[in-house]
């Protein structure tokens, strides 16, 4: 195939896609020619629909004013009858019309079969206007109807329109107003669940950070717990108990004043005791020797026997009283190492058996030995008890 033809190929190809799109467009405005036009007939048939129903509708009412004028009695049935007789008379004179229209062609037969064309109706002149004043009557009633029609047309579409209108702002403020409701939720859950985050964050930063606190906390609640045993307590009787305690305190201090104890305190001469290997004199309480002795060694014992080492709560003599570390040496009131604080058995718990003055006493979670005589701490044990 030459250059020529290839040329001209491709030239061609052009011109049949210009033709085919111009006859795609001249079908396409064809056809929307004929739909305007069906359109077009559509609303006219729609009008004199509208027009015929408009007029039943006037006959109707005008029938219904009728009977309610003739059922009122006023003066109305009055015009009433006046218009009916005006339109019987317009009937009439239409009856009239047609006859002499019939006559006057009868009478235009009959000459023209005579051939007599000079007769002139006199009164034709007179009757073409009173038809043409009909006409132009009826015309203008019809356009009245019409102008009435289309106004009650326009305010029905003008109200149609406002009503959509409304409804499209209504919808449109009702969607503004969801939108703005949902906005308002997810803000909120998006808040909601913002704070769960941190306040787990916070929680896992302050149990990782701070275990201190709940410690804190926990002795809060157990000092909480034991101001409201105590004031319990006190209220219960306590005060009674203290009583006790005192006179028991004055009659351990009677016998040992019955026993000669104030004389060997005066002659130094105190009673002894046997720690397990010796003999030793209480002036000479060694807190480090008997610690040695294994016999003597409760941490082991409370490893094996917790539950012994369990006890319950401690209420402390004085109402407002708080835990302190006691050492040796201290003295304390006597209301501390009454007799309902005494261990009895100190063999159970793996402590040394004391004789004369000396008691060991529960104080808290530690483990005191007091001289009763004078209120000094001999020896203490931090953190006996759980």
């Amino acid at each position: 195939m030459s250059a020529l033809a290839v040329a001209m190929a491709i030239t061609a190809l052009p011109t049949e896609a210009e033709a085919q799109s111009r006859e795609r467009q001249e079908r396409i405005e064809r056809d929307r020619g004929e739909r305007a036009a069906a359109r077009q007939e559509r609303r006219a048939q729609r009008a004199e629909r509208q027009q015929r129903t408009e007029r039943r509708a006037q006959g109707e009412r005008r029938r219904d004013r009728l009977k309610a004028t003739e059922s009122t009695g006023n003066n109305r049935v009055d015009i009433a009858q006046a218009r009916r007789e005006r339109r019987e008379n317009v009937r009439e004179r239409r009856v009239d019309r047609r006859q002499d229209r019939r006559e006057t062609q009868r009478r235009n037969r009959t000459y023209r079969a005579e051939r007599n064309r000079t007769y002139v109706d006199p009164n034709r002149a007179e009757r073409r206007a009173e038809r043409i004043a009909e006409r132009r009557r009826d015309a203008r009633r019809e356009a009245r109807q019409d102008r009435r029609a289309e106004r009650r047309q326009d305010a029905r579409r003008e109200a149609r329109q406002d009503h959509r209108v409304d409804r499209r702002q209504d919808a449109r403020r009702e969607a503004r107003q969801d939108r703005r409701a949902e906005r308002r939720q997810d803000a909120r859950r998006e808040a909601r669940q913002d704070r769960r985050v941190e306040r787990r964050q916070d929680a896992r930063r302050e149990a990782r950070q701070d275990p201190r606190a709940e410690r804190r906390q926990d002795g809060r609640r157990e000092a909480r717990e034991d101001r409201r045993i105590r004031r319990d307590a006190y209220r219960d009787g306590r005060r009674a108990e203290r009583r006790r305690d005192r006179w028991e305190d004055r009659r351990i201090r009677r016998d040992a004043y019955r026993d000669g104890y104030r004389e060997a305190r005066r002659d130094h001469r105190r009673a002894r005791y046997y720690d397990g290997r010796r003999w030793r004199d209480y002036d000479r309480w060694d807190h480090r020797r008997w610690r040695d002795n294994r016999r003597y060694d409760w941490y082991r014992h409370r490893y094996h026997n917790r539950d012994i080492f369990r006890l319950g709560r401690y209420y402390a003599p004085y109402r407002d009283y708080r835990y302190r570390r006691l050492n040796i040496g201290v003295q304390i009131g006597n209301l501390f190492f009454g007799s309902r604080y005494w261990i009895n058995d100190p063999w159970r718990y793996r402590l040394p058996n004391v004789y004369g003055p000396y008691r060991w006493v529960r104080y808290y979670d530690d483990v005191l030995l007091v001289d009763v005589y004078n209120g000094e701490v001999v020896d203490v044990i931090y953190d006996f008890f759980w």
